[in-house]
């Protein structure tokens, strides 16, 4: 069990590495940032329409049938979109953070630090069951678990940097950047063993299943509502939204290979 936890936690982890990718200030130019939002919505709509909702369907018809399964994956997603519409709205718009922070307010972009703190959250959502899943194989079969938790790892990193970037072009602060980063993949051992006590009590399979549809449907609004909006703010060529968004599309993809192969 140990080896299991700590194997989820290095998982979870990298996404620092990609926090420290987002706070290189060669990431502060225009053209990069809005590649790099791009980039992380790719990721996102990708991992949502690609894999969450077609497994999240095909478990939940063993269940309640195609059409019920549809329904109710269907309805999470929409449920998720809702969730982040209600945080989005809930967070001020118009907050003076120098007053907060005791910073410029002329270095703080309140929009970019919104979309920062809203991808923060729905990545935390995400790699709880993430954890889970890696916890489980490495216990079930360590050599499974590992390269599972190596596919895992390669698709964190962008997701740190995607936490990362808004936050620090928002701030200025490094420390701040890499804390939401880090706070983000510490999600995955935490999840591991909530998940795995969870599981220990019988919890019905469809409700992790619903949960991941959830977690999609916020990924996708974050996607649309705020990084695909942020990236058109900040480029200076369309086409730099078009390469990050179509790259992360691509990595993610590509992951999500290597997430297969341990079970292949």
């Amino acid at each position: 069990m140990t080896l299991a936890f700590v194997v989820a936690l290095l998982a979870g982890l990298s996404t620092v590495v990609g926090g420290w990718l987002g706070t290189q200030r060669q990431l502060l130019r225009r053209d990069a940032l809005a590649a790099s939002l791009a980039f992380a919505a790719g990721l996102m709509i990708t991992i949502s329409v690609v894999e969450i909702a077609p497994v999240a369907v095909r478990s939940l018809a063993e269940v309640v049938g195609q059409r019920g399964a549809l329904v109710w994956v269907g309805g999470a997603l929409l449920l998720g979109a809702l969730v982040v519409l209600g945080i989005d709205r809930a967070i001020p718009h118009d907050v003076n953070l120098a007053d907060l922070e005791g910073e410029d307010a002329a270095a703080v972009d309140g929009r970019l630090l919104r979309s920062g703190i809203l991808l923060a959250g729905v990545v935390t959502l995400h790699n709880l069951p993430e954890g889970l899943a890696t916890f489980v194989a490495t216990l079930q079969q360590p050599t499974g678990g590992i390269a599972l938790a190596v596919a895992i790892a390669i698709h964190n990193v962008p997701e740190g940097l995607a936490v990362a970037a808004p936050i620090y072009a928002a701030t200025g602060s490094r420390a701040r950047a890499l804390v939401w980063a880090t706070l983000s993949g510490l999600a995955e051992p935490f999840g591991a063993i909530v998940g795995f006590l969870l599981l220990q009590t019988l919890l019905p399979e469809e409700w992790v299943v619903l949960s991941l549809a959830l977690v999609a449907g916020m990924m996708l609004a974050v996607s649309f509502l705020e990084l695909l909006p942020a990236a058109r703010r900040y480029e200076t060529h369309y086409s730099q939204s078009l390469v990050g968004f179509f790259l992360g599309a691509v990595v993610m993809a590509l992951s999500l290979v290597l997430l297969a192969a341990p079970t292949s």
